[in-house]
This record gives structure tokens, sequence and C-alpha cells, in this order.
């Protein structure tokens, strides 16, 4: 078996929930969007930051394969899902190549 090149690439994207009171509603939000991004874009999906917070949270999404252009254009097309849920505000994101 020869080994080929793998590359990973993550999204990280903070969110401000504006309608959530409670955690149990944000986890509610946010069972949604991962279900969507796995759905969508067969992509790996976590909550790593402010965890404790009830409109706040941090998310990573991941994807791993040969060809880096794709894995960017990928997180872009994430991105830009991020971007369109109508539930929550994006206030910052960074996408980094491991």
């Amino acid at each position: 078996m020869s080994l080929e090149t793998a590359h990973i690439g993550v999204l990280y994207v903070e969110i401000f929930i504006p309608l959530s009171g409670s955690l149990k509603s944000k986890r509610s939000v946010l069972k949604s969007i991962k279900d969507r991004l796995r759905s969508q874009f067969n992509v790996s999906v976590a909550e790593i930051g402010e965890r404790d917070k009830w409109q706040r949270s941090v998310l990573a999404a991941c994807v791993v394969g040969a060809d880096k252009t794709y894995l960017d254009q990928c997180l872009q097309s994430i991105l830009s899902f991020f971007n369109n849920v109508h539930d929550i505000q994006l206030i910052q994101h960074q996408i980094e190549f491991l």
C-alpha cells in the first residue's frame, strides 16, 4: 500500500444565537445546524468553546482529503452556509489546514 498525502481542513466559527434563552434552546439550535452540516457537506462538526454560555458558541467543522483546493472550496461553502442561517449571527471565523 502506498501512502498518499492527506490534508485536513478545519473551519472555526464563533456564533451568537440571539433568541436563545437557555442552554437547552442553544443545544436545540446547534443540533439542527450540526445535523444539516453533516448531511449537506459530509463533515465532522463539534462545539469546542463557549459551552456554558446561552447565546454564544464556537464550532469546528473538519474535512479530510487529498486535494487542498477542493477542501478550501468545501470550507468556503460551509462558511457561506453559516452566513445564511437565520437563527445565528457569525461573529468571526478562521480556516486552518493541518
